[in-house]
């Protein structure tokens, strides 16, 4: 049978939809700790491709100091693993750096830390992306580079769709891909010190002998000073850490017991990748080349010699190296696809982005997030021309403003609550604050002239953008409540003998969301159509969101909302000698659902009439239009293409 329809297409890319209230849905899409390490871990794994190479091209002419930065990036990479298991303990739910910031240190704080993760995800899947780019064609001619780029962008929207068809599927696909990057890397680690472990105490020597010599010139603090910048030019390669704490609310029970455990694995497999790469690059004397990452350079150095008989294994192991070196890359940047999506759902339960964002799929995925990321992802994979060296600029300021402002929020709690022990976790939390910030300074000075001022300024207007909406959100909660409080005052308990239903008779079916919308809809229907319905029907549905979610117990109080609500509409009536009843259902498609509720109204109530209410601004936009869904609209469309009749009534707000 030849698919005909876009919804026949979508279900054939996508596959079939999921319900959200099937009571084991969530332990056969949550992850487990070893899946975590490759779809979350992966962000951090993959820095390896990047953030040593840059730390080593910082230090110049002094490249014996990349012993100290290799010693220095393990360290690193365990200190702020440890302060982000912190943030796992304090909020098992997810939202990580976001929940830390708005929660310790107040709302504007983690707007700033939200946004800045937002741009940094974004980032997470161009540069990722980018760089498995400079990987693959570092195998081909020069001539192919100008392709590097349209190639790129077809990996994104490959990634994008993947996504989109579900958490777990994704990472499925792309497991071969992240086990063959870390066992072939660590493997060339080993084999690549051990082939020169007796340059080892020598290079140990003149590293010491260097240092001295160079600050008996120069002083102390210069020796500081290009340390530091090497350090934090490096600082690309502890991006993709604080993943898991932002998507723990995917990982399987018990959360932070596996958060904790995803975070070891990611965190010892990036300190061995990172600063064993380091080390190879001093003690296999790799210098830059053309076309080439310093990773393909002393891949190809160390297996120059490796050969079965006459034959040559060098190149086409390097093949397989640096594929897979592209291959995990991808794994990283699917990370972005995970995380940027679950950031945006957090503020737009908060009111900074519109709620669409926190809507799923019918598949159970934050589907406008994935989307708003592939897009900009590919518009900035194309204003930079995939040039890594400023990607990893843009990158590294934003991860890091995140970094300073998890870790003093966790500073902060420790002074403030006191728990037990408090005094050493505050002094892990003050180290990685420290380190943290000092890189986010260095690399914002050092390199704004060189595209840092772009993050910022992108960064900057995200912020504004969600103040704005936030404002908007915010003053249209204040109208509504003020509606709501008339009614949320009265209560009607249950009629002993209400008045019996006609199924037959003309029937007023309102859907409603809310006391004072739903009421504003019932007097206006009586004012209106006086005395002419005799059954009065009031549907809810509600829309399972990813902030509903996160467990049973959130989608329990979901259900007794409704249940409370619906009650008060049919006491009302009752209590008015009016014949009424409920519907409601749940569901991740909101319209959708609707239409199958108001077909069993129909059903039951032959001659039904479809009622509800939709704000309207005295002052219009396109935007307010954005930021609030057009159900009412989208499903008088479906009722009427059916015969059915639905009136809207608009409810004013200044």
């Amino acid at each position: 049978m030849i698919l005909s329809r876009f919804s026949d297409w979508r279900r054939l890319v996508l596959g079939p939809p999921r319900n959200p209230l099937q009571p084991d849905i969530r332990r056969h899409i949550a992850l487990v700790a070893f899946l975590a390490w490759i779809g979350l871990g992966a962000d951090g794994l993959s820095s390896a491709n990047y953030g040593p190479e840059q730390g080593f091209l910082a230090l110049g002419e002094h490249g014996n100091f990349a012993l100290y930065l290799a010693i220095a990036t393990a360290i690193t990479v365990f200190i702020i693993a440890h302060g982000y298991n912190q943030v796992i303990e304090l909020f098992p739910t997810g939202g990580g750096g976001y929940k830390v910031a708005t929660q310790i240190l107040g709302a504007k704080t983690g707007l700033v830390s939200g946004a800045a993760l937002v741009i940094d995800y974004v980032l997470t899947v161009t540069i990722s992306v980018a760089s498995g780019s400079d990987a693959l064609f570092s195998l081909l001619p020069l001539a192919a580079q100008p392709y590097k780029v349209w190639a790129a962008a077809a990996a994104i929207v490959g990634l994008g769709v993947m996504n989109l068809r579900g958490v777990k599927e994704s990472i499925s696909i792309l497991m071969p891909v992240f086990l063959l990057f870390f066992i072939t890397h660590a493997y060339l680690i080993f084999h690549g010190t051990i082939a020169h472990a007796d340059r080892l105490p020598m290079l140990v020597t003149e590293t010491v002998s260097e240092t001295f010599s160079f600050a008996a010139q120069v002083g102390w603090m210069q020796v500081l000073a290009i340390l530091l910048l090497a350090f934090s030019m490096g600082g690309g390669t502890y991006t993709g850490i604080e993943a898991v704490s932002n998507n723990i609310n995917q990982l399987a029970e018990p959360r932070v017991r596996t958060g904790k455990l995803t975070m070891f694995y990611m965190a010892s497999s990036l300190a061995f990748t990172a600063s064993g790469i380091i080390l190879l690059y001093l003690i296999w004397n790799v210098a830059p080349e053309e076309g080439q990452t310093l990773n393909a350079v002393a891949f190809r150095a160390i297996m120059s010699t490796w050969s079965i008989g006459e034959f040559g294994l060098g190149e086409p192991l390097l093949v397989i190296v640096l594929a897979s070196e592209a291959g995990l890359l991808l794994v990283a940047a699917n990370a972005g696809f995970l995380g940027g999506p679950a950031v945006l759902a957090n503020l737009a339960s908060d009111g900074w982005m519109p709620h669409q964002f926190s809507y799923l799929s019918s598949r159970l995925v934050t589907e406008n997030g994935i989307l708003l990321m592939a897009v900009a992802a590919i518009a900035l994979l194309l204003v930079t021309a995939g040039r890594v060296e400023l990607l990893v600029i843009l990158y590294s300021i934003n991860v890091f403003i995140t970094f300073t402002l998890s870790l003093l929020g966790m500073c902060v709690y420790w002074v403030k609550q006191r728990p037990p022990r408090w005094p050493q976790r505050l002094m892990l939390a003050f180290t990685g604050f420290v380190l943290c910030a000092g890189i986010l300074l260095v690399t914002s000075f050092e390199k704004f002239a060189d595209g840092g001022w772009i993050t910022i300024l992108s960064t900057g207007l995200l912020i504004g953008l969600c103040l704005l909406i936030r404002r908007h959100y915010e003053e249209t909660r204040r109208q509504i409540e003020t509606i709501d409080k008339v009614f949320t005052t009265k209560r009607f308990s249950p009629v002993a003998n209400p008045p019996a239903l006609n199924a037959e008779a003309p029937t007023a079916a309102l859907l409603v969301s809310g006391r004072g919308t739903g009421m504003h809809s019932l007097l206006w229907i009586q004012r209106l159509f006086p005395n002419h319905f005799r059954n009065f029907v009031f549907v809810t549905v509600r829309a399972v969101d990813s902030h509903s979610f996160g467990g049973a117990a959130a989608l329990k109080r979901i259900e007794k909302d409704v249940e409370v609500t619906l009650k008060f509409f049919v006491n009302y009536c009752h209590a008015h000698k009016l014949a009424a009843t409920s519907y409601r259902s749940f569901g991740v498609d909101a319209v959708a659902v609707l239409e199958d509720v108001c077909d069993k109204t129909s059903a039951d109530f032959p001659n039904a009439v479809f009622f509800a209410s939709k704000l309207i601004f005295e002052r219009d936009s396109w935007w307010k239009r954005l930021l609030h869904n057009q159900t009412a609209y989208a499903i008088q469309r479906r009722l009427h293409l059916k015969g059915r009749q639905m009136v809207v009534l608009p409810m004013k707000l200044d």
